[in-house]
């Protein structure tokens, strides 16, 4: 059987915020009962962020979606819409442009937490080998 990531713990001031916001921008459905204390985000068929709230001091993560094209104009036009800002690098100024640097495009937009959030079309940490 091959190894795949199956869910992973977000922490977050207010889970059911945090949950629907990455939902609705994602265009997934959320639950927020969950599983137990959790709030679930259903990013596809085999991964689910399970967001929980904390009343501990919140450390930052970096969380990446590989999309597809029509994917990722819809899920730009609801940062737009939502009016979050978003950048083209990773720890770079706000500059509302897309990064193309990588044969691909991608984006990255901070959840109020802190935590990064990265859109993108084509994968850079998996490049196919030079022949």
């Amino acid at each position: 059987m091959r190894i795949e990531l199956d869910h992973v713990i977000v922490p977050a001031t207010d889970r059911d915020a945090a949950a629907a916001q990455l939902a609705y921008l994602l265009d997934v459905p959320w639950d927020e009962a969950g599983s137990g204390h959790f709030a679930a985000v259903y990013v596809n068929d085999g991964l689910t962020l399970d967001f929980m709230s904390t009343g501990k001091q919140i450390r930052a993560h970096h969380y990446c979606f590989r999309v597809s094209e029509l994917q990722f104009d819809d899920i730009l036009a609801r940062i737009t819409d939502a009016g979050i800002d978003y950048r083209s690098t990773p720890g770079g100024p706000v500059d509302h442009r897309v990064n193309t640097s990588h044969g691909g495009r991608n984006v990255y937009w901070d959840q109020p937490d802190g935590h990064a959030w990265e859109i993108l079309t084509v994968s850079y940490a998996r490049q196919p080998p030079v022949a």
